[in-house]
């Protein structure tokens, strides 16, 4: 049986981080805003606002503030970080899981 989690309902354990997913939230939609990652994740905004700037400062993605919002582009060439996984570039994961894939050079507009 698992913990117990938003709502009450049982926590499950999944295969993905909460930054994999955050990752995924960006890839489907780069002007996505941090509520609804953090509501599609199941996750605070504020664990969001941390885990959108582990990424940037990692150079996984770029914020681009565009008006009011912000708007990202994802680098998929970059190495997935665990050593059994290092051979394997963030892009093969999110394009595994359905993510586009747009622009040039790995990098997502």
């Amino acid at each position: 049986m698992g913990r117990r989690g938003w709502g009450g309902a049982v926590a499950e354990w999944t295969f993905l981080t909460n930054h994999a997913h955050v990752l995924l939230c960006i890839a489907q939609d780069s002007e996505t805003r941090l509520r609804d990652i953090a509501d599609a994740v199941g996750i605070t905004e504020r664990a969001t606002q941390r885990i959108v700037a582990e990424l940037e400062e990692a150079g996984y993605l770029q914020r681009i503030r565009d008006g009011r919002r912000n708007r990202y582009s994802l680098n998929r060439d970059l190495p997935l970080r665990h050593p059994l996984e290092r051979d394997h570039m963030v892009g093969e994961i999110l394009s595994v899981l359905g993510a586009p894939h747009t622009g040039a050079r790995g990098q997502d507009t």
